[in-house]
Order: C-alpha cells, then structure tokens, then sequence
C-alpha cells in the first residue's frame, strides 16, 4: 500500500573541533576541563577594545572534512556576526560564517551535503542550582565545525531515522579517522539538529520544525519517529491546530519533542562581514592537493580494502571500521598469520570472544599481536582445542603471556596418544552406567553427552575425534 506522507529530513551537526587553542583567541580549547571559567581571557569574554584572530589550525581541519566528503573548497571565504541575545553568547554575536562558507557540496551515506562551515562555540549554561542559573565560559570561542545537509526525503520514517542516525555515525567516523575532533556525543562535542517535514505530495515540502538536543545517535532516530507522528497526526486529527515553524527540544526521559520557540530566519540574526577579521583566499594559503594526498584512508576505502583484502564478514569490517585502534591491531595479526583461513579464524575470534572478554570485564586489554597470532596458529595446526583457545584468550587479555608457555604449564595442548585418552574414556564409562545405556539402547546422541565428560576431565586437551572414535569402539 502507498505511503499517505513522505518525511523529509535535514540534517545540521556541530563538533568541535580538536585545537591547542580556541577559535580566535590563544585560551587553551580542553573540553574536559571541570573547573568553570578557567580558559578564558579578554577577548573570548568580549572585553572592550579586543580583537579575535583566526585560529589557521581550524580552518584546515574544515578544509580536511570538506576534501574528505568530496566538496569544493571556497577560493574566498570570510567570517560574519550572527546577531543574537543570549546569556551564553558574550560579544552579542557569534563570529560564524554565511554567505561564503570554506566547503559547498559534497556527499555521504544518502545526504547530499549544502556546506560545511566554521564557527565559535557558546559558552555552557548550568541549570542545575534551582531558581538561578549560571555560565561557565571555558566552552565560548572553541573552534566548531557546523555541517548542512541538503533535504532528503524517504518514503516512511523508519528508513528517515535509520539513513539519518547512519550518516551521523558515519561523520563520526570521518572525523575520528581525519584526528580533526573527538566527536563524543556525550560530552557534547558532537550535536545533531535534524529539520523535519511531512508531505502528501513528493514535489512540495511541508512547514519545517528542527529538533535539538539529540545527543546519541538513538535520540536521533527515536527524534525522527516522533516528530514525524506527531506531525502527521496534527493533519489528520489536529481539528484546527496546525504544523508551526519552531524549535523543538527531544526530552530523553518522556521520550518525546517540546516547542521550545519559534523558529527564527537568517535575516531575524542580521548577518554581516566582521570587520575585525580579515578575508581569506584559502586556495593561496593552503596546498590543497598536497593536502588532498595525504588524507588518511576513510571508513569507505576501509570497508572495501578489508572486504578484498581479508574476506572476512561483513559486522566483522564494521567492528574494525567503527573501533580504528582494533582495526590496527587486526591487521598487525593479519601480516603475522598471512594465512586466508586463519585470518577468518582470527576475525571471529576477535569480535566475538575478545568484544564479550572486553564487555564483562573493562580490564582486559588486547594481547600483543604476537601472542595473538600464536594462538590462533596453535588452534589452526590442532595444538589446541576451540574451547581451550577461548580460556587461554581468557587469559591473555588479562596478563599478556605466550600461549603456547601457558597450554605447556597448564597442559592444555591436544593429546592425540590413543593410549592416554583411551584411560579417561574408560574413567567415564565406569561413572555414568545411565548415559552408557540410554546409547545402547538406540540413542546415538547420547554419546555426544560422553564425549564432553571425556573432554573436561582432560582439561580440555582431547582431541574430539579420538575421544569419539575411541567411546564408539569401547561401547559396541
């Protein structure tokens, strides 16, 4: 059946971005400071008589993502005063960019991207004292990085707030990748605001409301669902309400939006050129070729090379595309196993096994590459059992030890003297007479039952196949 609305989503993202100072003046830019106004000096507290200067370090972490996301580099670009009344905005403006932003076009995972400019970021309100508030400005005038989506729409709202949460992860990424911000949503350095609009028609948009205060990629898409619901039960049972253009906040714990004022228009700001910072020609000031070489591989080229190169499963390269520090350490194994086959062992181990070691407990460590990699061989040449490789991985991620010394003092390696397993394989005969003949008597699965009491009594070092060979020939 066809869908009656059509949602459309824009998407704005602001990070901050990673500098020894902040934007225009020489205060130390540490997002993890605790102690309020710290950071700050004459010029990003708006002090009569100072003068900003344009940190050159921003300007080309924004030229980085712009080449990165295949957009065009603006020859001139300057900056502007955004004009509006904040307590956490101390000049009365910001120094943002609009007219001539440093990157234009540009695309990523199902968004065609409109711009991406540089900015200084607000100070922080604090809300939490009761009936006063009051502003740390340690976070005004730090280099913020704000990207613009074009207008994309989809034919339902699950696919509107996956696509969008996606492309969110997948900036992520390339910032992460290009070393240009720490992104970490939780802390504020990467904030989402998504534009969302419903529409019967394909051709004509509907009234736009933005949501903000989306601070994990869930908010993002629980956000989406929402307004989009929302905006579509207003149609069809609002009985005289309507759609208004306003802003709109995501609360997290009624799991809902709220207006929180209406949405204002580029002239409402009264953009003009700064006439305290100077215009840029950014294609004389930077090599933007050599700049454009020495991009680092992105998450795209990533996933391709590990899909050609390693084969391995698909959630598998997402594991290693999503954490870049065990994507290094993967390939270190990889070079060292250099074996197709075992690589793929490695992989599943690694993202099963280490990621559940990882989760339960946050003091295991990745072992050496070395170690690693012997492991794998000790289960690839049948020196060990799975089971065992599982408990010496167990092992190893706590204390970083060669395997193969710790399956030699533990005596874990794989026995395959029939004669000594034949031993244990009588033990258990002896002890379990209920299982012995339920297996005589027709049931075959039984002596599966058998095979793992032979294995556990051995620590784990019988080779399976001798040990069922062996209970077979015992049990005729």
């Amino acid at each position: 059946m066809e869908k009656k609305y059509y949602p459309t989503i824009g998407l704005e993202i602001h990070a901050e971005l990673k500098t020894q100072t902040k934007m225009f003046c020489g205060c130390k830019n540490d997002p993890d400071e605790e102690k309020p106004n710290v950071n700050i000096c004459p010029v990003c507290m708006a002090h009569p008589g100072t003068l900003p200067v344009a940190n050159n370090k921003a300007i080309e972490n924004v030229i980085k993502v712009g080449l990165a996301l295949g957009g065009q580099i603006a020859d001139f670009t300057e900056f502007d005063r955004k004009n509006y009344f904040y307590p956490d905005i101390p000049k009365g403006y910001q120094i943002s960019q609009y007219k001539y932003p440093i990157v234009s076009g540009g695309h990523l995972a199902g968004f065609d991207i409109t711009r991406v400019h540089l900015e200084e970021d607000t100070a922080n309100n604090k809300h939490d004292r009761g009936d006063f508030s009051l502003v740390d400005f340690n976070r005004a005038g730090i280099p913020l990085m704000e990207l613009v989506t074009e207008p994309h729409t989809f034919n339902d709202d699950e696919t509107a707030a996956r696509v969008s949460s996606d492309f969110a992860r997948e900036l992520q990424l390339i910032l992460w990748y290009l070393g240009v911000s720490d992104a970490n949503m939780e802390k504020g350095e990467m904030r989402v605001e998504a534009n969302i609009s419903v529409s019967k028609d394909l051709k004509t948009l509907g009234t736009k409301v933005e949501v903000k205060n989306l601070n994990s990629f869930k908010s993002v898409e629980k956000a989406i669902k929402f307004e989009v619901d929302r905006m579509i039960d207003l149609l069809e049972n609002g009985k005289g309400h309507e759609i208004v253009q306003e802003t709109r906040g995501w609360d997290e714990n009624k799991q809902g939006t709220f207006s929180q004022r209406k949405k204002e228009s580029s002239h409402d700001y009264r953009y003009f050129p700064d006439p305290d910072l100077p215009k840029m020609k950014l294609h004389e000031a930077f090599d933007l070729e050599k700049m454009r070489k020495e991009l680092p591989e992105l998450p795209y080229e990533k996933r391709e090379r590990y899909k050609k190169d390693f084969t391995i499963k698909d959630e598998d390269i997402e594991s290693f595309v999503n954490d870049p520090v065990l994507g290094t350490w993967f390939e270190g194994v990889a070079v060292i196993l250099n074996d197709t086959g075992k690589i793929k062992v490695a992989s599943n181990y690694i993202t099963s096994d280490y990621l559940g070691l990882k989760k339960a407990d946050q003091k295991a460590k990745l072992p050496s590459v070395q170690n690693f990699a012997e492991l794998i061989d000790m289960v690839g040449e049948g020196k060990i059992s799975s089971r065992v490789a599982k408990d010496i991985l167990a092992m190893i991620v706590l204390k970083d030890e060669s395997p193969m010394k710790i399956a030699t003092e533990k005596d874990l390696l794989q026995k395959n003297d029939e004669g000594a397993i034949k031993t244990i394989v009588e033990k258990i005969i002896g002890e379990n007479p209920e299982v012995v003949a339920t297996y005589k008597a027709g049931k075959e699965s039984a002596i599966m039952s058998l095979v793992g009491k032979v294995i556990k009594e051995s620590k784990g070092s019988a080779n399976p196949q001798i040990v069922l060979k062996l209970l077979k020939e015992l049990l005729k």
